[in-house]
């Protein structure tokens, strides 16, 4: 673990990075696919743990901020890799993320409200 950060000061790539790689390497996705699969997690999350009804746009929410916390670094690094914010790399990240959770909600939106079956008297 000394090595992390002699590698990440040659290779000019931040520890966050380092650790990116390590864990695509360990899991076989493509990074667009690591996006999509953390938010679907992330609203299968707010579904069933945070209890948020499915065909609330509140689901989206965990992941859209997910997204957002995880771009924070790639922006910083790709500041110092290249000299400039690489806004649509990221903005592409973000997109992956939350269309799945967003299409969903919509989804759910357009099935309405759910009515109950007439109740039988006895």
């Amino acid at each position: 673990m000394l090595l992390l950060p002699v590698l990440a000061a040659a290779a000019k790539t931040s520890a966050y990075q380092l650790l990116k790689l390590k864990v695509l390497s360990i899991v076989p996705l493509a990074k667009d696919a690591a996006h999509i699969y953390i938010g679907f997690a992330c609203f299968l999350l707010a579904v069933t743990v945070l209890r948020i009804r499915p065909a609330s746009f509140k689901a989206v929410l965990p992941g859209l901020i997910v997204s957002l916390l995880l771009e924070v670094p790639d922006l910083r690094d790709g500041l110092v890799s290249t000299g400039h914010l690489r806004w649509a790399a990221s903005l592409k990240d973000v997109a992956n993320t939350n269309l799945i959770p967003v299409l969903l909600v919509m989804l759910f939106r357009s099935r309405g409200p759910r009515s109950r079956p007439p109740s039988i008297p006895p």
